[in-house]
């Protein structure tokens, strides 16, 4: 198992949030990982978006329900932001400790310093359980939305709560 991987893991276990993992092929985008992934009443896979502001000083983890699309124009308005675009892989990797395609509030573990804001969707809220990866992408991981709410509790980072479309 790949440490990022175990860590995330290790991380849950010591919050005592419970989990299903699901092993799938390598996949980068929310159309691949849909055949694969678990389905079932009230669970949403989310789709989750690193992104940046103009200056370049603030970064932002969007975390939203994968049949969305969200516009990074209407995120910076209600988050009061400069333009926002979509980050480097070197600051995903900088800020995140992840590579493209495996983004999740999970690499939020790996932010020591609380440099990420955390955008979450209202309609999450909605949901009795979400799936993440967990820091690669070859794996999902579903828990609870309140055990979510734990989780990023513990990380610390900031949150704020959006209205994506």
């Amino acid at each position: 198992m790949d440490t990022k991987e175990k860590k995330v893991y290790e991380t849950l276990d010591m919050l005592n949030i419970p989990y299903d993992r699901y092993t799938h092929p390598a996949v980068s985008t929310i159309a691949e990982i849909e055949e694969y992934d678990v389905k079932g009443d009230n669970i949403a896979h989310c789709k989750n978006l690193f992104l940046r502001n103009s200056k370049g000083d603030k970064h932002y983890l969007v975390v939203i329900e994968s049949h969305k699309k969200s516009s990074t124009k209407d995120l910076a308005k209600q988050i009061e932001s400069t333009r926002l675009s979509f980050a480097s892989p070197e600051r995903m990797e900088k800020y995140l400790g992840l590579e493209p395609g495996s983004v999740s509030p999970f690499g939020l573990i790996n932010d020591e310093n609380k440099e990420v804001e955390l955008l979450i969707d209202n309609d999450l809220a909605t949901r009795e359980k979400i799936t993440f990866h967990p820091n690669i992408n070859t794996a999902s991981v579903t828990i609870s939305y309140d055990d979510f709410q734990k989780y990023i509790k513990w990380c610390g980072n900031r949150v704020k709560y959006v209205e994506v479309k």
